[in-house]
């Protein structure tokens, strides 16, 4: 395995970090996973703990993030980790109305179904998630600005900001969620509740790029990508009963005596 591994990376921690990793992981996939997050994000061999005992390595397919060093609190960062998933599937989406030339209609087509089955969304997208509002006016200098979505999530106590976007991942997205989060924590937040957290989601995008720019910013954001039923594979599309079929199935159902 010596020829896969990065040699920069393995040279860059310390040898209580090997012994951290060697000693409490089994596997050389989980070995060289752990060795690569601790020489990107220069974890200490404490951080690294945390992480190993949280199983940072079987949840990693949470979405790609910065919260290990935006925010301080090592356990907050693992619990705000643990509580977004990478991929969300939207299944509640009218793809019909879909497809427009202007990329703001799509962003606010979504948004407005995702406000209209905002229970369905709910379900979806985690547990204790608070809905404060779409489109959510803050202000900062005379500046208007508005989020798409406003979450608070009750066991991470913080606000959530989420911005939807149609297509594929592009950097800039991040600076301006960046600019959202300084406003909340300043004129929103209650100064009991942790610091606020921004959700880009996204049609697409490129894991690796997110990875490199996310690292930059010192606010608190990750990135998710959304699907519809559009995008599953024609097998389990095939696998899902017509809505009418189901529909007259349950009406039958409901005519039938006990």
């Amino acid at each position: 395995m010596a020829d896969d591994l990065n040699w920069n990376e393995f040279l860059s921690l310390s040898f209580s970090h090997h012994i951290e990793i060697i000693t409490k992981t089994t596997t050389i996939e989980e070995r060289r996973f752990y060795i690569h997050e601790c020489s990107v994000h220069a974890w200490s061999k404490y951080i690294l703990r945390d992480y190993i005992r949280s199983n940072l390595y079987q949840n990693r397919t949470s979405l790609p993030n910065n919260f290990d060093h935006a925010l301080t609190d090592t356990q907050y960062a693992i619990k705000a980790t643990k509580s977004f998933k990478e991929n969300y599937l939207l299944d509640f989406i009218n793809i019909e109305n879909l497809g427009e030339e202007d990329e703001d209609i799509d962003e606010r087509v979504i948004e407005n179904q995702i406000v209209k089955n905002i229970r369905d969304f709910l379900i979806r997208f985690g547990t204790d998630f608070v809905f404060m509002g779409n489109q959510y006016r803050i202000e900062m200098a005379g500046e208007e600005m508005f989020i798409d979505l406003l979450f608070l999530n009750r066991e991470l106590n913080c606000l959530v900001a989420l911005e939807l976007k149609t297509g594929k991942f592009k950097a800039s997205y991040l600076g301006q969620l960046s600019s959202y989060l300084s406003v909340l924590d300043d004129t929103v937040k209650k100064p009991h509740d942790n610091p606020s957290i921004g959700i880009i989601l996204c049609k697409d995008m490129n894991r690796s790029f997110v990875d490199y720019v996310i690292r930059d910013y010192d606010k608190p954001l990750g990135v998710a990508t959304y699907r519809t039923t559009k995008d599953m594979p024609d097998r389990l599309k095939q696998a899902l009963p017509d809505a009418e079929v189901l529909k007259k199935l349950l009406e039958t159902q409901d005519m039938t005596p006990d």
